[in-house]
């Protein structure tokens, strides 16, 4: 099979009946198992909301250093906040990429001899003084793309012939979805530079936004590099290696990467990462024979990492791992022994 784009499904077709809603669910299914990402149309989020989360992003980017500065991920130790240029490192090399890290914003929990090291993750917010608007505008944002997050996740179970609430639990009480808002400046001149580095996605599910006209995103299909550009009116969405292995890989997290723009240009991008509770365990799915026999096993991480059960000692080595600067500051005891 030959692919030079990611297929587009209509989410709205779960509401047009049973037969579309259950095509549909063969066809999310069916894009999953084969490559991994897709585009979403007909996900019901207003032009309004979608031009102003980019209008707050871009504004952020534009702040003055050392305000953007002031929020920097080094005064976090949740790894929340403000991410300066060359500041995260993925797949071995330098990302060349600002960031602003959100996630949900609840009460840091007390570190203690019974408290496992991931809940160091659960924590507040770092907000830009200058943008008061920021806070509301991402708040909406995450809560309306969490619905469409669990209405996939719902849809994905039946397609598998499981129980469509098989997800509910490792979400209902205290889901960690994270949001990045990013700007790649531009660095390819023409020849190409590292935006992100090959990576699979940790989480379960993601949805990117990325701004008008842009591309830069690359998904490898059977050994080659696909150009995943914009789309307009649609998310990029792609399953994280929790979701590969709740399914023994029958679905499948997908290496993708992003080259930087060209020089004189950038590129603003939000990736929305939709996870479960740092101490869920994600449901093993109990997968339809017919299925189950074209499961592959799990993906080999680029680092030789093995997927971990629990959602949080995956989240968190992921940030030990790509932020060391903020590990150095703020878990300096994680690095002994």
């Amino acid at each position: 099979m030959t692919l030079d784009t990611l297929p587009v499904l209509d989410l709205s077709r779960l509401n047009a009946g049973a037969d579309e809603a259950a095509r549909f669910r063969d066809e999310l299914r069916n894009a999953m198992h084969e490559i991994g990402f897709l585009y979403l149309a007909g996900h019901g989020i207003p032009l309004e909301l979608t031009d102003a989360i980019l209008d707050v992003s871009r504004r952020f980017f534009e702040l003055p250093e050392q305000e953007k500065l002031a929020i920097e991920n080094v005064h976090s130790p949740q790894f929340r906040g403000y991410t300066r240029v060359g500041g995260e490192l993925t797949d071995g090399g330098v990302d060349w990429r600002e960031q602003i890290d959100i996630g949900v914003e609840r009460d840091a929990v007390e570190p203690g001899p019974d408290v496992a090291d991931y809940w160091r993750l659960e924590g507040p917010n770092l907000w830009p003084a200058a943008l008061p608007e920021m806070q509301g505008i991402v708040s909406e944002w995450t809560e309306r793309l969490s619905a469409i997050s669990l209405t996939l996740l719902r849809a994905l179970a039946v397609s598998l012939g499981a129980p469509e609430d098989t997800f509910d639990a490792a979400f209902a009480a205290r889901a960690f979805p994270v949001l990045k808002i990013v700007r790649y400046p531009g660095e390819s001149n023409p020849e190409p530079k590292q935006g992100v580095g090959s990576h699979r996605d940790g989480g379960v599910l993601t949805l990117l936004l990325v701004e008008p006209g842009k591309g830069g995103l690359q998904v490898e299909y059977q050994g080659k590099w696909i150009d995943a550009p914009q789309v307009p009116g649609t998310f990029v969405v792609n399953i994280g290696e929790m979701l590969e292995l709740a399914t023994n890989g029958y679905l499948k997290a997908t290496l993708h990467r992003v080259i930087s723009p060209l020089r004189g240009t950038d590129r603003i991008s939000l990736p929305f990462f939709y996870n479960p509770a740092l101490d869920a365990r994600m449901p093993q799915l109990a997968v339809s024979p017919e299925f189950q026999a074209k499961a592959r096993g799990l993906s080999v991480d680029p680092t030789n990492s093995p997927i971990l059960e629990t959602y949080g000692d995956n989240a968190l080595r992921y940030r030990l791992r790509a932020h060391p600067n903020v590990v150095a500051a703020q878990h300096a005891d994680l690095l002994t022994g």
